[in-house]
Formats: C-alpha cells, structure tokens, sequence
C-alpha cells in the first residue's frame, strides 16, 4: 500500500508527516521557527528558516524505518494561509521577510481603499472583506515602502506567492510556480466565481499579474521534487490546500451544513454551503473550500484573530501558569466566571466585529478575583468568538448545522470543549487525529494521484472521536453571552454601526 508524505507549515512550526493510505501516522517530524515582531502590529517570518526546516524535517522522516518499508507515492502540502513571501525569480531567495497573515502594517491602505469606495466590488469578486488579514495590504505596503523589492517585481526578478506557492517553487528547483484556489481565494486578489486573478484588483493593491502564480485545483499535481536531492528519484507533489480547508476536507465536511472549528494561534470556522456561491454583508467571508475537477466547492468561514495565541499570552507573557496543562484544572476549581472576561483583541477583532483597531482588556476584575478568573476568562473567550461566528455564519447560509467538528491543541482541553458545546447548542465531536490539515492534503494527494475515488470512502471504517453534548439551560446561556457582548462592547470606541447591530441583537441558540 502506497504511502503519503505531507507537509504541515503552520504559523509556528514546520512539520513532515508519513501517513498510511488508511490515515494512520508513521512517523512525524517537527521544528519550530523563530516569530519576529519588528514593530507593534508587525508579524514577520524568515521564509528561508521556513525552506531549510522543511528539508530537515522531510529529510528525518523519508530516512526513518517507516519510509523504507514502503513506496512513497506522493508529498502533499498544507500551509497558513494568506502569509505572503516575496522571492527571486530562479533562486527562491526570498527578498525580506514573509509578511505573516497576523501583521497590521496593511491597515492604512485598506482604510483608503473603503473609503474610495471598493469594498463593494471588493467583496463581490474576492468573498472576503478588505482588512489587513488577507495578503493583498501587506503586498501594496511592500511595493511602497521597499523600493528594491518594487523594482524586481515590475521588472519581472521577483515573484509573489503564499506559503504553499514558495514552498512549490523551492521543492521544484523554480519549475513550477503554482498555488492551488485555497489559498488564492485569500488573497483579495482572486475572483472566486471566475477562479482566477483578477485584473482590476491587482492594479487596486499594485500587485502585477505577472508576479502572481498559475492556479490550480487543489487535487492537482504541482511537478516533482528531490527535496534538494536528498532523493535520487523525483516525487510527484499532489494534493495542496491552505490548512483550514485541508482541516474541513479531513473532518468529512462534504455537505453543505457541515462545519468545522480549528483551533491554532487563531481560528478559523468553516461552513460547508455547497456549489452554489453566495454573499454575506454582515462580515462573513466567503472562499474557495476546494475544487476538485474544476468543480469548486464554497464556504463560509468565521475569523477568530486570538485563540490558542490568548492561552500562550497567559502563559509566555504574564506568566500564569507554567503549563498548559494547568489551565483546566484551574477553570475548573471555580463555581463560575466571577463576571471576568477577557476580550482577546492583542491584533484586532475578527468576525463579527471586524474591528482592526480594537484593543485587548480583562473587564469585570473585583477584589475577589484572582489568576484563576483570568486564566478561566482566556479558555472561555475562545467559546464565545465561536459562538459568535456561527450563529451569524448560519443565519447568512440559510442552514443550520448538520454537525460541527473540532481539531487543533485546544480541543482537548476539556472544560473548553464543553463550554463551546454549551454556548453554540450543539454537539462537538472531536477529530480522531489532532493532525487534520495534513491529513486533508494527504486526501486530495490520494484523489490527485488516483488512489482514492472519493473522500467519503476513506471514512467508512474510522472510528468517532470525542463527543460534547451541550449541558447549559437557555436563561444561562443568554446571561453569558449577553455579559461577554458588553464586555466586548467596552473596547470598541467608537462603536461601528456592524458592531452596534450585533451588540444589540439576538444571538439564536442551534439546537
């Protein structure tokens, strides 16, 4: 039986798995990379540390015991999406630092671009709303201010792409420089009905087209590598998607209604809702959850901005708590929140609020409080951003959840699963494997490659994770979302007319 070798290059590691045809792990390898904050707002990677520990980790696990037994059919990426590295054209090098899907420096140009009035032909084309999240910003921000970089991408020296059209084009030695429509529909550069760049979004963000890499299916094959001849045979590179669809894809969410939660340094919920492309004007974007066959499959997805990156800011930052372990005990310990809340927004709010400008704050310290109240505050402001994001993302589909899914470090932590459960009104299960991203790219590597008819099949026979069925009475519920919104309220000055809507309506409890 055929193996699979997958990369994961998340926002904080890089990690090499060999996955079964039937999904189990091999064998894995895993090395972080530096995060580096140059200025308040900026988020930075070293794109090359990123290229050499994916050489390291690959080349640990194709050399373990695993990988001899078996042939290798094919390696398969999954990536953080929307940060974007800037390289030579046939060398790789990346030019400056790969401007991270966390960092800000964008926000001025999306400011402009709302106030000349592009937000609506925005939105129309790309699904997503203009902010400094996606990759466009961060790219009119270099052409401005790096006149080297400016030059060589007009002149043609320098290319443009994402985490996973960089790694491509270094794995390929320059032969293939290509994205899949995962993680092109992130850029605001992309039409996602037309499935291709479009032209007068590229002059809005000064991005040349020239610059930008073809796309293809997700299942598509992208050339061959030797990973920097560790191999004396090419393997075909097949299967690529950013890493919260590649997440959905491994959950099983192929109808519409179904939908996901992953929690990493932020969060990202996605909503199956079919072929059929539709639009949302109260902050819900809209992308590409794949294609296959040049069918594309749409989304609706939630942005949490601040999510397991909150639990690192308790522990690195204010020191706590030593290990992440003590946090659930810790919550557990109280009878209830004592009316502390912490409003997570260290880089901004995402949906429903879309607020880059918000600032984090605890609301409701007393003198009865204590480390407890605030470290119980962090694991439960992750449960209401996703209660929040579904009840709006589910009144824009027209659906209601079918079933919701979780992976990621945090769904096990307990006490923050079942309050998640409690507060959306429905049923969590969570993944088998906490490694859903690459397992999703190991899919579609399966389907590209002709290993696999279709993802359903590869589920038959695997057992069901965890499950949380909500617990919490309605009047409880409504209490604490209520208190959470005023919380959330106090940061917001001044209160944009999206957020004094969603402050003053009902959130629906799914049952």
């Amino acid at each position: 039986m055929p193996l699979i070798l997958s990369i994961d290059q998340s926002t904080s590691a890089t990690k090499a798995l060999l996955f079964s045809e039937t999904g189990e792990i091999l064998e894995r390898a895993s090395l972080e990379h530096a995060q580096l904050y140059p200025k308040p707002g900026w988020v930075e990677h070293d794109a090359e540390e990123i290229w050499q520990n994916t050489l390291a980790v690959v080349s640990k696990v194709l050399g373990s015991d695993a990988a001899k037994a078996g042939e290798v059919a094919c390696v398969s990426i999954a990536n953080q999406r929307e940060t974007v590295v800037i390289f030579e054209k046939g060398t790789g090098r990346p030019l400056c630092k790969a401007m991270v899907w966390q960092c800000r420096r964008g926000v001025g140009y999306c400011d402009l671009a709302v106030a000349d009035g592009f937000n609506e032909m925005v939105e129309e084309r790309t699904g997503l709303k203009i902010d400094a999240y996606f990759s466009a910003s961060k790219l009119k921000w270099a052409m401005r201010n790096n006149p080297e970089v400016a030059q060589m991408i007009a002149s043609g020296e320098a290319l443009v792409g994402t985490i996973d059209a960089y790694l491509v084009y270094r794995l390929t030695e320059g032969r293939t420089f290509a994205t899949d429509t995962t993680n092109a529909s992130r850029t605001l550069l992309f039409d996602i009905a037309k499935l291709d760049w479009d032209d007068e979004l590229c002059r809005l963000w000064e991005t040349p087209r020239e610059a930008l890499p073809e796309v293809r299916d997700s299942s598509a094959r992208f050339g061959e590598t030797t990973f920097d001849g560790l191999l004396q045979e090419p393997l075909p590179i097949c299967g690529v998607m950013g890493d919260s669809q590649a997440a959905l894809f491994a959950q099983g969410c192929y109808e519409p209604g179904t939908a996901k939660v992953t929690l990493g340094t932020g969060s990202s919920i996605m909503l199956n809702i079919g072929s059929e492309l539709k639009r949302s004007d109260k902050g819900v974007v809209t992308s590409l959850a794949w294609t296959m066959g040049g069918v594309p499959t749409y989304a609706y997805e939630g942005i949490i901005i601040s999510a397991a990156s909150t639990l690192s800011w308790l522990k690195d930052q204010l020191g706590i708590f030593q290990s992440y372990s003590e946090m659930e005990p810790m919550a557990e310990e109280l009878e209830d929140n004592g009316g502390v809340y912490l409003v997570p927004a260290f880089t901004g709010l995402g949906l429903p609020y879309w607020r880059a400008d918000a600032r984090a704050s605890i609301v409701g310290l007393t003198s009865q409080s204590d480390r407890r109240h605030v470290v119980r505050a962090g694991q439960e402001s992750i449960a209401y951003q996703i209660c929040e994001a579904l009840s709006v993302m589910q009144s824009e589909a027209g659906l209601r959840l079918k079933s919701l899914n979780a992976d990621g470090g945090p769904t096990s932590n307990r006490f923050l699963m079942q309050f998640a459960a409690d507060l959306c009104g429905v049923e969590i299960g969570i993944a088998t494997t906490p490694e859903c991203s690459p397992m999703g790219a190991m899919l579609s590597g399966l389907i590209g490659m002709g290993l696999l008819e279709k993802p359903s099949d590869f589920f038959l026979n695997r057992a069901a994770g965890v499950r949380f069925r909500p617990s919490m009475v309605d009047s409880e519920v409504e209490k604490l979302l209520g208190q959470w919104r005023d919380a959330v309220a106090s940061v917001l000055t001044p209160r944009s007319p999206l957020a004094e809507n969603f402050q003053n309506s009902e959130i629906e409890v799914v049952k």
